[in-house]
């Protein structure tokens, strides 16, 4: 099959994926609160994720000040949480100022998810990342070394399977599975998941909040998973800033040097311009 043939099939895809998830692409609401007040997978061989809706496009005017990103947070241990059942996921976050979340897909890689890593903690920064259990199971120190830098890790499947196309048995297993790898790396559950593909169904909402989970999607999608070049998914990034903004990249899933470059580009960027990069806060009921 040749590079046109491939990415005609890989539109289809995800055209299909976008119409039966339309639900949580056409979402608005917003975040409960926060702390501010691909080509194929390595070890499954499914496909990158689908685009999700763009920001505001208009670049932010640089500001004199930086905000202090602060530290993750998730269910207390031992705490059984009570979680709504939604008919959407999140797109955006809720709270006061220029906050936004950086998240990343598909990992951890031993090869690029480190490399990520180094520069958020460089910046003092806090990010989202959505493990597949497949490559968790095997990189179990990445998963205390996320959480003990004070990143969220959340449920992205076990080996990133379109839901909708999978029996409510199935979905099941997909979520609990990579929730027993989470816990069993650093003693606690994801309190956060996100459908491969952008693909949302009844049964991903309702088996997600069973395990105690918040669906959240993405506001600006990087579409790092094409390999467009570091400067496009830094402009991508800078270009889609806001408040409230979630970003979608991957730190897995293909070759991601060119998503860990960009980082190191775009991240300084936004910090001088007055963006707090933080993670959002669970509200249980």
């Amino acid at each position: 099959m040749n590079k046109d043939q491939f990415l005609s099939r890989r539109r289809a895809l995800l055209a299909g994926a976008a119409a039966l998830g339309a639900a949580g692409a056409a979402g608005t609401v917003q975040l409960l609160g926060t702390d501010a007040g691909p080509p194929a997978r390595s070890a499954s061989g499914a496909a990158p994720p689908a685009a999700g809706a763009q920001a505001n496009r208009a670049v932010r005017k640089p500001s004199a000040y930086r905000l202090q990103p602060i530290a993750g947070y998730g269910p207390a241990r031992g705490t059984p949480a009570r979680t709504l059942v939604r008919r959407e996921p999140f797109l955006r976050m809720s709270g006061r100022g220029r906050s936004m979340v950086l998240t990343f897909d598909d990992g951890p890689d031993p090869r690029y998810t480190p490399g990520i890593l180094r520069t958020l903690k460089a910046h003092d920064v806090r990010a989202m990342f959505f493990v597949c259990g497949e490559m968790a199971a095997d990189n179990k120190d990445m998963l205390r070394r996320m959480s003990d830098e004070g990143h969220v890790v959340g449920n992205h499947t076990w080996s990133h399977p379109l839901l909708t196309k999978l029996s409510r048995s199935a979905i099941r297993s997909q979520m609990e599975r990579t929730c027993d790898v989470v816990e069993e790396a650093y003693g606690e559950r994801p309190g956060w998941f996100r459908a491969p593909y952008g693909a949302w169904n009844r049964a991903a909402f309702e088996i997600g909040a069973e395990l105690g989970m918040e669906p959240l999607a993405w506001t600006v999608d990087t579409l790092d998973w094409t390999t467009p070049g570091a400067a496009t998914i830094e402009r991508r990034v800078v270009r889609g800033a806001g408040p409230g903004v979630v970003v979608l990249g991957h730190d897995a899933g293909g070759n991601r040097s060119q998503s860990v470059r960009a980082l190191r580009d775009y991240l300084p960027r936004l910090l001088d311009s007055g963006y707090h990069l933080t993670v959002p806060r669970r509200q249980l009921t």
